[in-house]
This record gives structure tokens, sequence and C-alpha cells, in this order.
């Protein structure tokens, strides 16, 4: 299957200690750029995730969000006894000392950090649930890049049909139009070169023969072509090859364009760099 290097999948799970939420989302990126957001308590796990996501990921720019979320206090919040009776020993060792100082009150006490105890979850239960959460997300996460990997692969074909359709209506073109220009190069040799014998003119025009000549390129365009098939037909990570490849048919239809001497020959060169140029952008989104 080929995967685009964009993409995006959410999950979550509840706890005994609340609940737990992730989010995964790329876009394309040359190497794989994994950013994870997570409250601090959780960052002991970050090396897990990250090895997780490198298993399974190769190119892209990850974000991968992780929340946590603690169940209300009122329902499952207990007094810290001993803190509680350290605050009343405090509070009556301060009135001892000065008269006049206010009690403690109710409100003040319970918002005090550390008398409103709210269970914690495990350090292992974390872990697991997380991984478990990011596994679950990976694989949609994978699901939705495949779908649009697809969606990109039909596209990359439909252009490489259309560059093939330009080539094969451009071979025919080719001989008739050398014949046509070497009569009109042969015209002005004689007129430019007067009193030149034949064989010169010979010379001159096989020399400008061989600048105008396109078959090679042609030749080189249809194996390109061949290859992208095969790439995209085996799957997997082909981002880098394909674009590479692109390079290449760029290259082909430039020097076809440059070498060109009749008007239909460059405007199938034209036509062939706007579909190229048009495959390369899509290709930046594949991993």
């Amino acid at each position: 299957m080929i995967l685009s290097m964009t993409g995006y999948a959410n999950t979550s799970a509840d706890i005994e200690s609340g609940s737990l939420s992730l989010e995964l989302r790329a876009v394309n990126h040359r190497y794989l750029d994994i950013q994870l957001r997570m409250p601090d308590e959780l960052r002991c796990f970050e090396t897990a995730l990250r090895e997780q996501i490198t298993t399974q990921l190769q190119r892209g720019k990850v974000e991968c969000r992780i929340n946590f979320t603690a169940r209300g206090a009122q329902a499952s919040a207990s007094l810290n006894r001993q803190l509680l009776s350290q605050l009343a020993d405090w509070n009556i060792e301060v009135q001892a000392i000065l008269p006049d100082a206010r009690p403690l009150s109710v409100a003040e006490v319970l918002s005090w950090k550390g008398v409103l105890e709210t269970p914690t979850a495990s350090s292992d239960e974390l872990r697991d649930t997380l991984l478990t959460l990011l596994q679950d997300a990976l694989q949609e996460f994978s699901a939705s890049r495949g779908r649009e990997g697809e969606k990109l692969k039909d596209f990359l074909l439909q252009r490489l049909e259309k560059i093939e359709a330009l080539r094969l209506d451009v071979m025919p073109h080719i001989p008739a139009a050398i014949a046509n220009y070497e009569q009109k190069l042969t015209a002005r040799l004689r007129e430019a070169l007067q009193g030149a014998e034949d064989e010169r003119v010979r010379q001159e025009i096989t020399l400008f023969a061989s600048k105008i000549d396109v078959d090679e390129e042609l030749s080189r365009l249809e194996s390109h072509l061949s290859e992208m098939r095969r790439i995209l037909g085996k799957g997997g990570a082909v981002g880098k090859r394909l674009d590479f490849l692109m390079q290449e048919l760029n290259r082909e239809a430039n020097t076809l364009g440059s070498k060109s001497v009749d008007a239909e020959v460059s405007r199938s060169a034209m036509e062939m760099k706007i579909l190229i140029e048009q495959m390369r952008e899509q290709i930046q989104n594949l991993e």
C-alpha cells in the first residue's frame, strides 16, 4: 500500500483516576519529525511513545497530543488526615505567638495543597493505557493515510497516462519535422555558403539533424514512465524514489522542448512539464 504523509486519528480511554485522550495528526516532511505534547506527569513515557511511533512511520511531521483529565474531587477525593492534623497544630502554635491572628477557615484548609487527595493511576496502568491508545490511533492513522495514498496513486497514474499519450502523439511528428527543418536549413546553407561543395552542406545538415533528434529523449521518457508504474504497483515507501524520477522526467521534457523545431512538439513538451509539476507537488505528500 502507498501511504500519504498526511493523516489524522484520535482515541480515548477511561481509567480509575480519570480519562486519557490521544490525538495524532501529520503533514508532509522530508524526514520523520515527532512532536509530543502532553502533561508533565506523563513525560516519563515519552521514550516509549516515540519508539512505538518510529516503528510504524518513516516520514512526516507528526504531532501527538495527549490530555489527561482527573476525576472530580467531590466524587473521589479524600482528606489527608495527617496533613490536616499538622495544620491544626500549626494553627494553635501561631495563635499562641500571635493571639490576634485569624484562625484558618474550612475553605482555606481544603484549598491547602495536599489536603484533598485524589486517587492516582499507577505508573504501569498509565503506561499500558497510553501505549494501547497510541497503537489504536496508529492503526486508524495508517488506514486514513492508506486511503489518501490510494487517491494520490490514482492521480499519478492518470497523469502518467496523459504524458504517455503526449509522447505517442509526438513520435509521428518527429521525422516530418526534421525533414522540413532540413529542407529549410539546406536552402539557407546553400545561400550562405555560395560555391560550397554539396558534401560540406551535407555535413552541416547531419550535424544539425543530430542536435534536433529527440528519439533518445522519447525513449528515456518511456523508460521513466514504466519505472514509475512499477514503483506505484509495488507500493511501500515510494516518495523519495518518485521524487527523483520527477527530476528525470522534467529533464527529458525540458530537452524535448529545447530541441523542438515543430510547434506541435513544443506544445506537447510544455503540457508534459505541467503534468510533471502537478505530480511532483502531490508526491511531496507520499511517504
